[in-house]
């Protein structure tokens, strides 16, 4: 695949013998310079399949600046140098994208129009170029001269022929030949002699367009388009015309060298020679919590372990860590920054991380991060980042989720990648075979056990505090209390009657798993109480990030069995052989259903995720007040100014369902598995058997008939023999 020895062998040492299907797709695609959207299932290695490869092409940039090496595209003193004609990536707008060929172009901002010219022009003769539509996008196609603004044709020095059947000159827009659009190829004719310019559809004259006024008849005429939502391809002579130019037209590529110009702009891709600074990472990685953060920069520094001359340095940047101990870091040099978008955002902002040399972008869980609000974010840290580094080499963006499927994702792609190679192992979003999951309705109505629990109870959110919730009252306010309670019981049962000895527990609130764990302690666990039977560790938001990643490694190590949790944990978080999830409330999101449940069943090991879905409708917090949450006691609904809403479990899990297109199986609530193909051939936590399980003593079942197939076949060969045929004769026989 290409991957270093170095980092092969730190890849071994992990027992990663073979790449898992993303990564056999993706690291030769991002090693050879691609932007890459990576979509697969939780658990799959994504991980891997992107930091892998961003490590090696860090780590060979350092080395050819340890030795002095330029890139061949490097721009030198008086911009950039070119030997053959295609789009130059040095004078194009900030989101006009051009193909690893130099010839096909894109730009998919809707809004705005974005512009290129090609990277040498000429000042003399007869020349064609023709360009093919490959949507139906909104283009103009036509000459310029570099004093020209992008934008071609609105100014005095651009001339254009547009989709619309318009030719544009110096702002003025004059009907001339016909619309064209996806599949039409239109030729452009420059007779620098004559001053004459005129345009081809698909084979047919149009005509002349303009005539070149006398103060350009000394200019250098460049190819050059502007695009809006739209993809072209130049063919400058390089490959044969589809429809030949007439009349001694040639083609650009075959203008003489004292015909040509070779383009001196930088454009608004503007790159200037900069020197090496320690706070200038070469690859930027961004997660969406912390944990995701700290993970992944685990990864990286396995990977790079036996990296050596120059040492790939890395750094975790994340809020609730003392600045100062990153800053310092940085002042001794960083090649990798993976970090949270909050504390990112701020060194960027104030200098303190340069971003003018990174060579890779990464968001990983992009979903995630557009779901919470970092879209700004990410197209402030975008923007800044040159689309061409200072030694002339590309960018590279690469956008990756268990969720990809998603018009956000789609859209952002559009905006901040070139010509990404989808790589989609997965589709629309599924739940892996090594993962068995079912529901357990839980209903007031006909479980009564609620009434007799008294204060033996969980302690609830205290929605209903001001709500009348004795038994008998027989509201909708009753049932939501009694849901809370039967919820916290549930999970006792389904822990008791699974012997569970790992589980992650997801509450759909902070406070709901702090009851939880204070109700864990009731029954004899918390976090003191190793190995008991219920004991357990608190992960969320409010928890300070030192006690977050404390908690972490306790469950990781099994000092404590349960994590109990909200979302943030469910997104990445890489625990190998959970064999339990319960989810004492489904997601607000039916894609976080994948991401919970994905916690059981990686690394090939059979997990079993139980959702505990209420049958009445149940009232929760959902605050929409400025402290979020903080202190607030203000139960009114949402649409009278408060901060609750009815939550509907069964319509979110036919939602899941119709998301996943399948039927999630029930179990009673005494929470027995039902019997199927899994039942009695699995054991949750471990790897599955060959066959599923399904043949378990398969080769002694199989033994006597191999042995008498061996001695069928034993007996045709002696008989042979016995015959006395030679192998020649045996040949000529057959």
């Amino acid at each position: 695949m290409g991957v270093m020895p170095e980092i092969a062998q730190a890849v071994e040492e992990l027992d990663w013998l073979l790449p898992t299907d993303i990564q056999a797709e993706s690291i030769p695609l991002i090693l050879g310079g691609g932007d890459v959207l990576m979509a697969a299932e939780t658990g799959s290695g994504k991980t891997g399949a992107f930091s892998i490869p961003v490590i090696q092409i860090v780590y060979e940039t350092l080395k050819d600046q340890q030795e002095g090496k330029k890139s061949k595209a490097a721009v030198k003193a008086g911009g950039a140098v070119f030997s053959k004609w295609q789009m130059n990536p040095y004078d194009r707008g900030s989101a006009f994208a051009i193909g690893p060929d130099g010839l096909c172009c894109q730009s998919r901002e809707i809004k705005e129009w974005h512009g290129c010219r090609s990277t040498m022009g000429v000042t003399k003769g007869k020349y064609y170029y023709e360009v093919s539509c490959h949507d139906q996008g909104l283009c103009r196609i036509g000459w310029s001269t570099s004093q020209a603004a992008l934008d071609l044709g609105t100014d005095k020095f651009g001339f254009g022929f547009g989709g619309t059947g318009k030719k544009s000159h110096n702002k003025q827009f004059d009907s001339y030949g016909e619309e064209f659009t996806m599949h039409d190829t239109i030729g452009c004719y420059l007779d620098i002699d004559k001053g004459h310019l005129k345009f081809s559809k698909s084979g047919n004259d149009l005509g002349l367009a303009f005539e070149i006024p006398q103060h350009l008849k000394n200019q250098a005429f460049f190819a050059a388009c502007v695009l809006k939502n739209a993809e072209l391809k130049f063919n400058f002579g390089g490959e044969e015309f589809k429809y030949p130019p007439k009349d001694g037209f040639i083609a650009l590529d075959r203008a003489p060298d004292g015909h040509i110009v070779k383009s001196k702009q930088t454009g608004s891709a503007q790159v200037t020679q900069t020197k090496i600074m320690p706070n200038a990472p070469k690859a930027l990685i961004i997660e969406p919590s912390r944990e995701l953060a700290e993970q992944t920069l685990n990864n990286v520094t396995q990977f790079k372990k036996y990296v050596d001359n120059p040492k790939v340095r890395e750094l975790l940047i994340i809020g609730g860590v003392a600045a100062k101990d990153q800053l310092a870091v940085l002042e001794h040099g960083v090649d990798i920054v993976v970090g949270t978008p909050g504390r990112v955002d701020d060194l960027i902002s104030t200098g303190k991380i340069n971003i003018s040399q990174v060579r890779f972008l990464v968001l990983d869980e992009a979903d995630g991060l557009l779901s919470a609000g970092y879209l700004d974010f990410i197209m402030r840290v975008y923007n800044k980042i040159p689309q061409i580094t200072s030694d002339g080499k590309r960018l590279q963006v690469i956008v990756c989720s268990a969720t990809l499927h998603s018009f956000d994702v789609k859209k952002l792609s559009e905006k901040i990648m070139h010509f990404p190679t989808w790589v989609d192992l997965k589709g629309e979003d599924s739940i892996p075979e090594t993962v068995h999951h079912v529901v357990v309705p839980v209903n007031p109505k006909t479980d009564r056990l609620w009434e007799r629990l008294v204060k033996n109870h969980i302690r609830t959110d205290e929605v209903h505090a001001n709500d009348d919730t004795r038994p008998g009252a027989n509201s909708p306010e009753m049932w939501s209390e009694a849901i809370k309670m039967l919820k916290g019981e549930y999970t006792i049962r389904a822990i008791k009657e699974h012997k569970m000895d790992q589980a992650i527990v997801f509450c759909r609130t902070k406070i709901d798993c702090d009851n939880m764990e204070q109700y864990f302690v009731q029954q004899g666990g918390g976090p003191g109480r190793k190995g008991h039977q219920f004991s357990c560790v608190c992960l969320h938001g409010d928890r300070n990030p030192h006690e977050r990643k404390q908690n972490l490694e306790r469950f990781k190590k099994r000092e404590v069995r349960f994590l109990i949790c909200t979302d943030v944990a469910a997104r990445g978080i890489d625990i190998h052989g959970v064999p339990f999830v319960i989810n004492v409330t489904l997601p607000d999101e039916k894609q976080n259903y994948v991401h919970r449940i994905g916690r059981v069943g990686r690394a090939e090991r059979m997990g079993l995720a139980i959702s505990l879905v209420a049958t009445e409708k149940e009232k929760v917090w959902y605050h929409v007040c400025p402290n979020r949450g903080r202190g607030c006691n203000n139960t009114r609904l949402k649409e009278d100014g408060g901060c609750t809403i009815w939550y509907h479990e069964k319509q979110l899990l036919g939602d899941i369902e119709d998301h996943l297109k399948c039927t999630i199986s029930q179990t009673d609530p005494d929470i027995k598995v039902p019997v199927d193909e899994f039942d009695g051939k699995v054991t949750y936590g471990q790897r599955r058997a060959a066959g599923g399980g399904l043949y378990k003593g398969h080769v002694d079942v199989l033994a006597p008939t191999v042995q008498e197939l061996a001695a069928l076949e034993k007996e045709a060969q002696t008989s042979f023999l016995h015959l006395g045929y030679l192998p020649d004769q045996l040949f000529k026989t057959f």
